[in-house]
């Protein structure tokens, strides 16, 4: 039995409506994975919940859905934040896909001394983020911030957010048990500075950790991180 495609949608899922989709949807749908009218897709919104749907209108770049019942109520997302310097296409792209199925709520890119790159396209990692969603059965997609840098983020930082920071080859701590909001910063390939390594700490909401004891990849030390801090209870 084919499985039934998972869909999100900016429009409100109420059971007496008929709900559109996308040019692109109905592409998918279309020409991809060869649907037709009448046949089941699952929908949702980030605020609405899941519902099961019918494919009610469907041509080359128009698509409709007519809803049936509700599957899922919404839930409260986590708290978990993703911050991370701008690396090269390929590996923030599949840091913005992990984290998604990692639950992470806010996704914020940072411009370090030693980053990567400065700018991205972010319709294009809100495009990535959506698909994760749709792939790993969540209900929310993340939030995809503007990159800004690691002076500015912290100047501003809500106190009440611990920060986390994956520092490499420094003797601090592992990620131990863990509560309330909280964040992940992770470094460039050739690590922070000796200057941002002192502005880190003079901060009370930054707590340095390590991820153990081999220097992982920036993409890896994202997924890790994030691991270690869901399964200490952050989030």
């Amino acid at each position: 039995m084919p499985t039934i495609p998972r869909l999100f949608v900016a429009t409100p899922l109420l059971s007496a409506t008929d709900v559109p989709g996308t040019a692109a949807q109905a592409h998918y749908l279309g020409s991809v994975i060869r649907r037709a009218v009448g046949d089941e897709v699952c929908l949702f919104n980030g605020r609405d919940g899941e519902w099961r749907a019918v494919i009610a209108v469907l041509r080359r770049d128009r698509v409709a859905f007519r809803l049936q019942s509700c599957l899922r109520q919404q839930a409260p997302d986590g708290d978990l934040w993703l911050l991370f310097a701008l690396l090269k296409r390929d590996t923030t792209d599949l840091t913005i896909e992990k984290a998604t199925e990692l639950g992470v709520s806010v996704i914020q890119p940072v411009v370090t001394d030693r980053t990567n790159a400065a700018r991205v396209n972010e319709d294009r990692l809100r495009a990535i983020a959506t698909e994760a969603a749709e792939q790993c059965e969540r209900l929310t997609i993340p939030e995809i911030r503007p990159p800004r840098s690691l002076a500015d983020l912290l100047a501003s930082w809500p106190p009440d957010r611990k920060l986390f920071a994956a520092i490499e080859r420094a003797d601090v701590a592992r990620i131990g048990p863990a509560s309330g909001p909280c964040a992940l910063l992770v470094g460039p390939e050739g690590g922070f500075t000796a200057a941002e390594l002192d502005a880190l700490r003079r901060y009370s909401f930054v707590e340095p950790v390590t991820l153990g004891p081999l220097v992982l990849r920036a993409e890896t030390a994202c997924l890790v991180g994030l691991a270690l801090l869901r399964s200490a209870g952050c989030g």
